[in-house]
């Protein structure tokens, strides 16, 4: 029964998280939102709100593990995304649409996970009103690294860059705004679902938190992403597909800060287990993997090289998944 509820909370999650992210773009579109900034929070955040609510669910369950590693879980799973879709459609070289920005975004998701991995090896303990300083300065790298990357004149490509999808025709701005709010609620309750039933699911066969947050909770809640990818290749549009993972990486990285904010047993990263540790060590490697790839592809190496990152990117996530299962 447990897994029967957890599967079902995780499709209801998919489904929703699809339309949310419809809704957002519509948003986008009808409120001349568009930019790389408003477009990045937008679709990032709305892409990433399961990851939001199963982790803050965990937390308030009293399971810091899950809700910390259902974050570095989801990058790993996100990148991991990118490179099998990548493998699958190599004909298309998704991975030669990346520019400046991607590359930017990439580097910043690079640079926040390295902080916070460094706090996960050797925590400081320090607090301001009970939210760990190096939180704070996570919310100022990431208000930085935006800053910067709007200034240098960089962007995203829009989902439809030539012309609106049709069905973005018939949803107006009011329609979408209650959509919006009402795809939230279901995921608010959908995601809550997925971190009470991955608690149970840790508990009843006796497989570590860490490792049910990273593997299974943060796959289902990467679901999304997956989703929004092969929407985004098919429709051709290489370059959304890139800034979707990497924007939503980048995203995902703030939901440390809410959780630390409502976690109440001080600093989290403190209290979470080596696995945590190894999930986000997986997903610097993976990062770093993504940037070397990208700078390769864009160099015009001969068509036989183009797949061997993607391909890298692969082998690593399950090196990856088994480090984490190993150190639970």
């Amino acid at each position: 029964m447990i897994y029967f509820l957890f599967v079902a909370a995780a499709l209801i999650t998919v489904v929703t998280a699809v339309k949310l992210s419809t809704y957002a773009d519509v948003i986008g579109e009808r409120t001349k939102l568009g930019g790389m900034m408003a477009g990045v929070l937008l679709l990032a955040g709305a892409t990433s709100l399961p990851e939001v609510t199963t982790s803050i669910t965990a937390v308030l369950v009293d399971n810091p593990d899950i809700a910390v590693s259902n974050v570095f879980g989801s990058n790993l799973f996100n990148l991991f995304i990118l490179a099998a879709v990548d493998l699958f459609y190599r004909k298309r070289r998704i991975l030669q649409a990346a520019d400046t920005s991607h590359l930017s975004t990439a580097v910043l998701g690079f640079f926040m996970t390295a902080c916070m991995a460094v706090v996960i090896l050797f925590p400081p303990g320090w607090s301001i009103f009970g939210i760990g300083l190096e939180m704070i300065l996570l919310v100022g790298l990431y208000i930085a690294g935006m800053v910067f990357i709007s200034r240098s004149g960089t962007h995203l490509t829009p989902l439809s860059a030539d012309e609106p999808e049709p069905q973005h025709n018939a949803i107006s701005l009011r329609h979408a705004k209650r959509g919006f709010a009402v795809a939230a609620a279901i995921i608010l309750a959908a995601g809550s679902a997925l971190s009470v039933t991955g608690d149970m699911i840790a508990q009843a066969t006796g497989i570590s938190s860490s490792f049910v947050g990273a593997f299974l909770i943060a796959g289902a809640t990467s679901l999304p992403e997956l989703v929004t990818v092969i929407v985004s290749v098919q429709l051709a549009n290489h370059s959304m597909a890139i800034g979707n993972i990497l924007g939503s990486n980048v995203f995902n990285m703030l939901i440390l800060f809410i959780i630390d904010a409502v976690y109440r047993g001080g600093p989290v990263l403190s209290v979470v287990s080596p696995a945590v540790l190894a999930a986000a060590v997986g997903v610097l490697i993976l990062n770093a993997l993504v940037i070397a790839a990208v700078m390769i592809v864009n160099r015009k190496k001969p068509a036989a090289m183009y797949s061997l990152p993607s391909a890298l990117v692969i082998l690593v996530y399950f090196l990856s998944s088994y480090a984490i299962f190993s150190f639970s």
